[in-house]
C-alpha cells in the first residue's frame, strides 16, 4: 500500500518485508516495491516483466517453468526435487516449484523483491532472494469493483475483474478473475492446428475476511483455480535449413501444455496480549501439468542414429500435491524491541510419468520409454530475527534459522517394452543459517550493514545411477543506504555486496538425461542504484545493478553440448577454470522511465504520456560459453499514453518492444526428450486498454 507524504511528490511505500508494516525507507533490505498503480504505469503484466523494473533479476521462462535469478543466484533446472533459489510467495503462500509461479499474476495489490538471502522471518529459506505477491484484501465499508480490459496484435485479449462485497463490519468478500489469451509470436508451418507459442488462460480467486469486533482475531480464507491451454512452447531449430526467419518453426507432432490447479489456505491472526500476535497459515496445493513436445522439432529430420528412430514425441504429465503451515508469534506495531518467532512445515508429493514414442513422427501412439517417477519432499524449519534500537538512530538486528530438509524418491523405467530399471534415492540435508546487522536512522534516511547466508536444499537426480546433489549456501555482506531529498521529491536508495557463493547447484546433462550437480565456489560482488522521482506531473525512475560473479576455483562438471574428459578431470568431466562468468549473472541490469502527466480541465482529467526502457547484458546459460549458450545482451523499450477520465475510467494506448527489437529470451539446451533451440523474445506488440471502476 501507499499514502501520500506530500502535495506534488513521492508517496510513502508501506512493505511488510519484517513482518509489520513499515516504510521502504526504514527497512535494511535491498527492495524493489511496486504498488498497483506503479504496476499497471510501468505494464508489469506478468512475473517475467519484473525483470524489466527491477535491479539485478533475470527471469528465464520455459516449458511451463520460470526461473527466477537474483544477483545471479537461482533454479538449476526444473524438476520436482529442485529448490528454487528465490523464494516466490503470494499471500504469505510459497509457491515452491517454478512450473506454477506465474498463474495468479492478476489483480495485484502490491509486488515486493527483495535482494540477498532470506530465511529469518519467514517459510523458506533462499540464498537469491525472494518475491513476495500480495492481492488487496477485502473491504469492510462498500461495495466496489472493476472490470479492466485489453485487445492487442496477435489477437491478445486480456480481461480482468474484481468485486469486493461486504456483508457486514465484520464479513467481507473479494472475488477476481482474469481471461487471457493469445495467438503466437511464431508460425508453424508443418501444422496448422499446433501453433506453439500461444495462450490461454482462466483463473479465479475468492478471499474471504473475517475479524471480531475489536478486531483482536482477523482470519481470511483464500481460494484460487487455474486452468491453462498452450501448443507448448515455440522453440526455433538452431540450424533451421527451411527457413531462416527466427518466428517460424517447421513441427510435424502434435504439441501441447495444459496445467490446472488450486490453493486453498486458511490465515489467522490473533491479538494474544498488548503488543504481541500469534499468526498461522495453513495451505494445500493440488497442481498439475500435462505436455507433449515434438523431440526433434523438425518435420525434415533423417532417422536419427543407432536405430534408425524415425522421430521422438515426448510426454509427461506431473501431479503435485502440497501442504504447507506456518506458525508465528511476533510483535506487533513500532517499538524500541520489535521480533518474530517462527516454524514452517511442508509435506509434498509428486508423481511424475515420462513417455517417449521414437517411431512416429505425428502422434504418440506407443511408448518405446515409460518412466514413473513418485517424490516425497518434506521440509521442517524454524526461525526468529530481533530488532532492538540501542538509541533513536541506532538499531541492531540478529537472526537465525535451523532447516531440515528430506527427499525420497521411487523410479521405475521400462524401455522397449522390458523394464530395465529401477531406483530409490534419499537426500537429507540439515543446515543453520542467519543474519546480523546495524542501523542508523536520521530522520527519514537510513545507513545499513548486514551480513547474511542463505540455503538451498540438497537433492535426489531423478536420472537412475546419478549421485544426488549437496545444498548450497550463500554468504552475502552488504552496506546500503536509503535516502529522500528536496521536500520527499526525489528517492534515492543504493548498495553495494560482496557474495561468497559455495557448492553452486548447476543444471546440465548427462548421456542426454537432465541432472544438478554442485560445482565449485563462486565469488561474486555488485551495487544497485534506484532513483525514485516525482515533481509535480513529472515523475521518471531509473534503476542499475552491476554484477561480476565468477567461479571461484577450478572445477569439472559436466558439459550439455560437447561431451568429453578434459585433462585433469574424471571421466566425462570438462574443465571450467577459476574466473569463468557464472550463468545467468548478466554484468548489468538498467531500467528507466519518464512520464508527464497533463491536467485536463478538472474533475480528475488528465492524459498522461510514458517511455521506459529496460537493459539486460549478456549471460549465459551453462559454464560453458558457446553459441548454444549465450543469451545475447538486449534493450527493450515501451510507450504508453494514459487517459484518465475522473476517478472511475481510464483508457489507454501502449506499444511494447516498439523497435521491434528481435532479442533471444532464452537458450534450451538438448536433452534426452527434445533437442535444444532458441526462444525469442516477443517482437513489437501494442493494443488498447479500458479501466472502469465503481
Amino acid at each position: 500500500m501507499e499514502q501520500e507524504s506530500s502535495e506534488g511528490g513521492l508517496t510513502e511505500i508501506v512493505v511488510t518485508a519484517e513482518r509489520r508494516n513499515q516504510s521502504l525507507q526504514q527497512v535494511p533490505i535491498s527492495a524493489t516495491v511496486l504498488d498497483a498503480t506503479e504496476i499497471s504505469r510501468k505494464g508489469v503484466n506478468s512475473v517475467a516483466d519484473v525483470q524489466q523494473i527491477a535491479p539485478s533479476v533475470a527471469i528465464n521462462t520455459f516449458n511451463r517453468s520460470t526461473f527466477i535469478n537474483i544477483r545471479g543466484v537461482g533454479i538449476a533446472q526444473s524438476a520436482p526435487t529442485s529448490n528454487p533459489g528465490v523464494a516466490y510467495y503470494i499471500d504469505g503462500q510459497l509457491i515452491p516449484h517454478e512450473q506454477f509461479i506465474g498463474q495468479s499474476f492478476y489483480d495485484i495489490g502490491t509486488i515486493e523483491v527483495l535482494r540477498g538471502p532470506q530465511g529469518t522471518l519467514t517459510g523458506q529459506n533462499s540464498t537469491g532472494g525472494a518475491i513476495y505477491v500480495r492481492t488487496p484484501e477485502p473491504e469492510y465499508d462498500n461495495i466496489s469493483g472493476y472490470l479492466d480490459g485489453s485487445y492487442g496484435s496477435f489477437k491478445a485479449l486480456k480481461v480482468v475483474g474484481a468485486l469486493n462485497v461486504p456483508f457486514s463490519d465484520n464479513i467481507a468478500v473479494r472475488v477476481a478473475g482474469v481471461r487471457d489469451r493469445r495467438d503466437s509470436f511464431t508460425t508453424n508451418i508443418a501444422r496448422a492446428d499446433s501453433q506453439p507459442g500461444d495462450l490461454d488462460l482462466w483463473a479465479g480467486r475468492v478471499n474471504l475476511a473475517v475479524r471480531s469486533s475489536d478486531e483482536a482475531i482477523r482470519g481470511n480464507i483464500r481460494f484460487d483455480y487455474f486452468k491453462s491451454k498452450s501448443d507448448n512452447n515455440a522453440v526455433k531449430r538452431r540450424n533451421d535449413t527451411v527457413s531462416t526467419d527466427p518466428f517460424t518453426i517447421e513441427e510435424d507432432a502434435r504439441s501441447f501444455q495444459n496445467q490446472d490447479g488450486f490453493r486453498l489456505s486458511g490465515e489467522t491472526k490473533i491479538a494474544v496480549a498488548s503488543g504481541v500476535d500469534f499468526r498461522t497459515l495453513v495451505a494445500y496445493q493440488k497442481l498439475n501439468t500435462y505436455d507433449q513436445t515434438d523431440g526433434d522439432r523438425t518435420a525434415t529430420a533423417l532417422p536419427r542414429p543407432p536405430a534408425g528412430n524415425v522421430g521422438r514425441i515426448s510426454y509427461a504429465s506431473t501431479k503435485f500435491d502440497t501442504f504447507m503451515a506456518e506458525a508465528n508469534l511476533l510483535s506487533s506495531g513500532q517499538h524500541q524491541f520489535n521480533w518474530v518467532v517462527g516454524a514452517f512445515y511442508l509435506d509434498e508429493t509428486v508423481k511424475l510419468l515420462q513417455l517417449r514414442d521414437n517411431n512416429h513422427t505425428t502422434e504418440l501412439v506407443s511408448s518405446t520409454s515409460t518412466t514413473r517417477t513418485k517424490a516425497d519432499n518434506t521440509t521442517k524449519s524454524v526461525f526468529g530475527q530481533v530488532n532492538l534500537f540501542l538509541s533513536d538512530a541506532f538499531e541492531v538486528v540478529a537472526g537465525a534459522r535451523y532447516s531440515d530438509d528430506q527427499q525420497v524418491y521411487d523410479r521405475f523405467m521400462v524401455a522397449n517394452a522390458v523394464p530395465v530399471t529401477g531406483a530409490i534415492g534419499v537426500q537429507h540435508s540439515t543446515k543453520v543459517t542467519g543474519k546480523v546487522g546495524l542501523n542508523y536512522h536520521f530522520g527519514r534516511n537510513l545507513l545499513y550493514v548486514t551480513a547474511s547466508q542463505g540455503y538451498k536444499a540438497g537433492g535426489v537426480n531423478l536420472t537412475v545411477g546419478t549421485p544426488n546433489f549437496g545444498p548450497e549456501t550463500n554468504r552475502v555482506y552488504e552496506a546500503g543506504f536509503k535516502t529522500q531529498w528536496l521536500d520527499n521529491r526525489l528517492r534515492v536508495n543504493g548498495d553495494v555486496y560482496y557474495s561468497d557463493y559455495q557448492d553452486i547447484q548447476l543444471s546440465s546433462l548427462l548421456g542426454s538425461l537432465p541432472i544438478t550437480q554442485n560445482a565449485a565456489a563462486g565469488r561474486s560482488y555488485g551495487a544497485e542504484l534506484e532513483i525514485t522521482g516525482q515533481f509535480g506531473g513529472l515523475g521518471f525512475n531509473a534503476g542499475a545493478g552491476y554484477l561480476h560473479a565468477r567461479f571461484h576455483g577450478n572445477s569439472c562438471i559436466t558439459d550439455t553440448n560437447a561431451a568429453g574428459t578434459d585433462p585433469g578431470c574424471p571421466t566425462n568431466l570438462r574443465f571450467v577454470p577459476d574466473g569463468r562468468v557464472l550463468p545467468f549473472s548478466p554484468e548489468w541490469t538498467l531500467n528507466a522511465g519518464v512520464q508527464y502527466e497533463v491536467v485536463l480541465g478538472g474533475s480528475g482529467n488528465s492524459i498522461t504520456p510514458r517511455v521506459q526502457w529496460s537493459h539486460l547484458s549478456e549471460q549465459v546459460a551453462t559454464p560453458f560459453p558457446t553459441f548454444n549458450t549465450i543469451v545475447p545482451g538486449r534493450d527493450v523499450f515501451d510507450a504508453r499514453v494514459t487517459l484518465q477520465i475522473a476517478e472511475n475510467y481510464k483508457l489507454e494506448g501502449f506499444v511494447n518492444n516498439f523497435t521491434d527489437k528481435l532479442y533471444i529470451a532464452s537458450q534450451i539446451q538438448s536433452s534426452s526428450s527434445a533437442d535444444g533451440g532458441i526462444i525469442y523474445g516477443a517482437p513489437r506488440t501494442y493494443g488498447v486498454r479500458a479501466v472502469v471502476k465503481f
